[in-house]
């Protein structure tokens, strides 16, 4: 989990730090950049998706933070990273930055706290071995 994680995180600093329009000075025209913003939410959304139908349900058994029924569990993390992510309808280098700020701290708070709460040390606290065997991951 941490390495798509870190590699979330790296995705997110590049597009924000190409987003004043430096993507030229790297060979890349506005529309190659646009489509590492859009990969980067592609990304994300099929990783929650995962999480949210085939992991989740199963830890939310013994773990509340991955519970649909915990207030600012892990679920809400991903409600307010994918808000934030479809807000841009044009391109501005000001604009793109501004909706980068609205979910960065969300986003990068809710990969931190996942790696964390998905270590093995906190893990063996709400599971077996052969019940973690049996998580679909």
């Amino acid at each position: 989990m941490n390495s798509f994680h870190t590699y979330f995180k790296n995705e997110f600093n590049s597009i924000y730090e190409l987003a004043d329009g430096s993507f030229a000075n790297r060979g890349m025209n506005l529309s190659l950049y646009l489509e590492m913003a859009k990969r980067l939410n592609s990304h994300l959304t099929m990783h929650h998706t995962i999480e949210e139908r085939h992991i989740f349900p199963v830890l939310a058994k013994k773990m509340p933070q991955f519970s649909t029924e915990t207030e600012d569990a892990h679920i809400d993390s991903h409600k307010g990273i994918h808000k934030g992510s479809k807000e841009p309808s044009t391109y501005s280098p000001t604009e793109m930055r501004a909706c980068l700020d609205g979910f960065r701290e969300v986003l990068f708070r809710h990969l931190d706290e996942e790696v964390n709460d998905l270590r093995s040390e906190n893990m063996k606290k709400y599971w077996t071995l052969e019940e973690l065997e049996s998580i679909p991951m």
